[in-house]
């Protein structure tokens, strides 16, 4: 690594001016990668809701649909309107009474409880049918344009005014995530660095390795809205440890080679890259563990995550150090007083009261594991949106005009049931508590009507070569336990009368994402955990520590899920999910950098509390400045992002740092002192040779 160095830092200019060029090819991938605004669709493709959906798209070229409620609107007028809906690019087709019958045939010649379902006071309800899935570019476009040609008093509800909202949303607030961001670590940055040009030394490469991950993004078949909001701020969090590392070894070396800057530097890329890439290892670790999710979007962050901060390794040794060399002589101009106090006298009483750490670490253990599990989760998409979105407007809407809190189909293999059995099946599900009504076609024609007879209109809307759709109303909400039972219960009486018919429609979608969800928390925190605890184990050929590391960082972030219990916050289920990985991955490096300078003087024959008190001595600022930075980071997006998907988050990424800081700082040098025996007996290098 020192040829390596001494390469990189003769050619300064020219990694300098290749930097730079690829900047454009980044931002062309960059604006080439599709963002997905739905994480229903990283539901698995072998689910058989999934499979619906698909089926739903070849079939009836119908892939979404939206409830359109128009207000204080006649007949005619609606009709009217009906038509210029179905003009609109991608509406497959707009299901409304005159479907049925002709508008000047009142609407109470309809069985009651079907008329309600198109007219309740001077609201009317129409069904819009796209023609492709819920997130599609072509029907997020096409929710625009209802909203554009209708009155203001029409309401477009549905999943894909919800996503489209999303995405309106996101794009609005994703640059302010970034320069939220960038602000703060700025200002933390210039209170911990020496220097005032060097946090725009740092700012600068952190940036350009941002845009070539996000450039190269464009090989994935898309994007999530949740990892491209998260990316940027999580990349700059996790590595800019790095640069720090960098800057600090080659004015450690500049010292040792007085007037020789490319030989310091050189030296500098050679150390940091020892130390970073150790460091990187875990962190690394922590998100190819969300590959292993059978929820898909567990393996779009883990990817594009773990991308980034390998992405970052390579221009903290590469790009950063030209940089630094270029403007060497401007940091020197800059150079400034330390404004961060000496951390001496308060290591020193941290490591005195050792006692009180450990005891204060075994009376929160208890209520964190407890409020850790019992942490309130919810799986509703819409939830943490802000009411004054359309969407939400819309469904309120829905709600108190039509009480309708969603609506699911049944789909009907063709042939293998007749038209008696087809009713009495719908009289079985309408029984199902919370089933506000079930229309088919026999719905409203009766099932004495032979098909031939049933309106070619309806028909053509309901049925194809191979399969039925039936409508479901329910007056659950989605995601929640009842409307979950209601499914299962729906499911079990559609595959009593055939096996190969589905129910399928947000709420069927979002019961599987539950249990998905469920079982990948689980599964991705085991897997975290155990690679973590191996590469501890390889790092410091110990059986002991990768024991104690673990469980100091697991029990940081105990005490950070356990914060929602005991304020009642309910997290959103990505949260919950992500959190436990990317905070261990994360942060066990700062008990990590402890461990090696205690390892290092431990084996130079210092005592037990000698070496503790100088391990913490030297890395407490290095892990309070890791530690704030990251929260730096993370904490500005949590306070300002509406959608709570992101803000619940970067809360608790922001409140895990501080957590993890504070438990390593405090209780690991206690941790050392209780189990030191052990960890030399049961580790190499901590011991002098002679006594090895």
């Amino acid at each position: 690594m020192v040829k390596i160095g001494k390469w990189i830092a003769k050619h300064k200019n020219i990694i300098l001016i290749l930097g730079l060029l690829l900047i454009v090819p980044s931002i062309i991938g960059m604006n080439m990668t599709r963002i997905n605004y739905d994480v229903l669709s990283y539901l698995p493709g072998s689910l058989e809701t999934v499979k619906g959906q698909d089926t739903l798209v070849d079939e009836f070229g119908m892939g979404a649909f939206s409830m359109v409620i128009v207000e204080g609107m006649e007949e005619k007028d609606v009709a009217a309107l009906k038509e210029e809906m179905k003009a609109v690019d991608h509406v497959a087709d707009v299901i409304w009474y005159d479907d049925l019958m002709d508008i000047s045939v009142p609407m109470e010649m309809i069985p009651s409880k079907y008329e309600k379902v198109f007219k309740n006071g001077d609201s009317t309800m129409l069904v819009a049918l796209f023609d492709n899935t819920t997130s599609s570019d072509e029907t997020m476009d096409a929710v625009t344009q209802l909203r554009k040609i209708s009155a203001k008093h029409c309401f477009v509800s549905g999943m894909s005014g919800v996503v489209t909202d999303i995405k309106s949303l996101a794009l609005g607030e994703m640059p302010i995530y970034v320069l939220i961001a960038v602000v703060l670590c700025l200002i933390i940055l210039a209170l911990t660095m020496d220097s005032w040009i060097t946090p725009f030394i740092f700012m600068l490469s952190i940036g350009i390795a941002i845009l070539y991950n996000m450039g190269t993004n464009m090989f994935l078949s898309d994007v999530s809205y949740i990892t491209k909001a998260l990316a940027a701020v999580l990349q700059l969090g996790v590595t800019l440890d790095y640069s720090i590392f960098l800057l600090n070894s080659y004015e450690e070396n500049k010292k040792r080679f007085p007037g020789e800057r490319n030989r310091a530097m050189a030296h500098a890329i050679s150390n940091t890259f020892k130390s970073v890439v150790g460091s990187s290892v875990t962190t690394i670790a922590g998100f190819i563990a969300l590959c292993f999710m059978t929820f898909k979007l567990g393996t779009n962050i883990g990817i594009v995550m773990s991308k980034g901060v390998a992405i970052g390794v390579v221009c903290c040794v590469t790009l950063l150090p030209a940089m630094v060399l270029t403007f060497d002589k401007w940091i020197d101009k800059t150079t400034h007083k330390p404004i961060l106090p000496d951390l001496g006298k308060l290591s020193a009483f941290i490591t005195r009261h050792n006692k009180i750490w450990l005891a204060a670490f075994l009376i929160l253990l208890i209520p964190a594991i407890y409020g850790n599990a019992r942490t309130d989760v919810y799986y509703n998409i819409d939830k943490g949106l802000p009411d004054t979105l359309k969407s939400s407007v819309a469904n309120k809407k829905l709600d108190e005009d039509f009480h309708m809190n969603n609506v699911y189909m049944v789909m009907l293999k063709n042939d293998e049931m007749d038209q008696k059995e087809k009713a009495e099946m719908m009289e079985q599900i309408e029984g199902v508590d919370g089933v506000k009504w079930a229309i088919g076609m026999e719905s409203v024609v009766g099932p004495a009507v032979p098909e031939d007879f049933i309106p070619s209109g309806v028909k053509s809307k309901l049925q194809s070569d191979n399969y039925e759709i039936q409508f479901i109303c329910s007056d659950y909400k989605t995601a929640t336990d009842e409307v979950n039972e209601q499914v299962k219960s729906i499911d079990k009486i559609v595959k009593s009368y055939n096996k190969e018919s589905m129910v399928i429609g947000e709420a069927p979608l979002t019961k599987d994402l539950t249990v998905i969800a469920d079982s990948d928390m689980r599964n991705v925190n085991v897997i975290s955990t155990i690679a973590i605890f191996i590469i501890i184990c390889l790092v410091f050929k110990s059986i002991s520590l990768p024991v104690i590391l673990v469980a100091i960082i697991e029990f940081a972030i105990c005490v950070n899920m356990a914060v929602p219990f005991y304020t009642g916050t309910e997290l959103p289920f990505v949260a919950s999910i992500v959190i436990g990985t990317v905070q261990l991955g994360s942060t066990v490096d700062y008990a990590i950098l402890m461990t090696s300078r205690y390892q290092k003087e431990r084996s130079r024959g210092r005592s037990k509390k000698d070496a503790i008190s100088l391990a913490h001595r030297s890395s407490m600022k290095s892990i309070l400045i890791s530690g704030v930075s990251f929260f730096a980071a993370t904490f500005g997006v949590g306070l300002y992002s509406k959608i709570d998907m992101i803000s619940s988050l970067c809360t608790l990424l922001s409140r895990g740092a501080i957590i993890s800081t504070v438990v390593v700082i405090c209780v690991l040098p206690a941790m050392f002192m209780v189990f030191d025996k052990v960890i030399c007996k049961t580790s190499k290098g901590f011991l002098p040779k002679q006594a090895e």
